[in-house]
């Protein structure tokens, strides 16, 4: 993979976008996920997501921005906006990548977007960023995951991975700006966690329901073996969503707050591997 990465400092944080312009190979395999359907097609399901939800995470925290006080969560919420617009960038240009390989991501897109219209017409302005505070901490548990755990991507193309190490490392840095928007103009514990319940079975059922809109619209739909051993990653050996538990719980104590788990370290490291991969040192210095 060849990305063209333009430094850029968009406010006063620690919170920058880096914009990364990747250009994926045509030559890349279908299955560039360890040529497997299943963790090819779960992660491209999830990026189906990305450009609309990440667009719905930048309205949800623009809506409070002006009654923002703190100069600090101020200039924070400027590098969530920026970093937000750029992964939904590169994830479109990710899924016409895999539309290209005959996976059809445009149909989930266009489903996501729809649904994306109706929470906004339906969900108050609280509900819209508690929900968004929801699935950023999944993006955030997901992410620091794959920073922790490098034997996760196991099998990845190498042209691939930078995509995915990119987007990890910036969900974990900006992993509290919509909480903390949300402790700054809302506070109520009982939307937080209510949404977050709510906000779990939607995560795993339509991530479910991707999938399958995905592998119902290929070419070669059976690979029942890629899926109970896709099963079995993550939820028997190694079981990588059963070790999220506890992390998950924390949400619902009052008393949470995302950089209680501070990753700075994990981070600093995927950056420098990161910046190996592309020969862009001064992605090193980025973090």
């Amino acid at each position: 993979m060849n990305a063209k990465v333009t430094a850029m400092r968009t406010n006063a944080s620690d919170i920058q976008p880096r914009r990364m312009d990747f250009q994926f190979d045509p030559s890349m395999s279908r299955y560039w996920f360890a040529d497997d359907q299943f963790k090819t097609m779960l992660l491209t399901a999830l990026s189906c997501t990305f450009p609309e939800g990440e667009r719905f995470f930048v309205r949800a925290v623009r809506h409070y921005q002006k009654q923002i006080s703190d100069p600090d969560l101020r200039e924070r919420v400027k590098g969530f906006i920026g970093q937000e617009a750029h992964h939904g960038k590169e994830h479109e240009a990710f899924n016409d990548f895999m539309e290209e390989k005959g996976v059809p991501t445009r149909k989930v897109h266009d489903f996501v977007h729809n649904g994306m219209k109706w929470i906004a017409k339906n969900l108050s302005p609280e509900r819209q960023l508690a929900k968004t505070c929801a699935l950023e901490h999944f993006t955030a548990m997901l992410a620091e995951l794959i920073l922790e755990n490098p034997e996760f991507l196991e099998g990845m193309d190498e042209r691939m991975l930078p995509l995915w190490l990119w987007h990890a490392v910036e969900e974990s840095e900006h992993k509290a700006v919509a909480y903390d928007v949300y402790a700054d103009q809302v506070g109520s514990y009982w939307i937080r966690t209510s949404e977050m319940a709510l906000t779990t079975v939607e995560f795993i059922g339509f991530t479910v329901f991707h999938y399958i809109q995905l592998r119902q619209g290929m070419d070669d739909k059976r690979d029942l073996r890629s899926v109970g051993n896709g099963l079995n990653w993550l939820l028997g050996r190694p079981g990588w969503l059963r070790r999220l538990g506890r992390s998950y719980v924390a949400y619902y104590k009052p008393s949470f707050h995302p950089e209680k788990k501070d990753s700075r370290a994990v981070r600093e490291q995927a950056l420098k591997k990161l910046a190996r991969m592309l020969d862009r040192p001064e992605l090193q210095g980025a973090g």
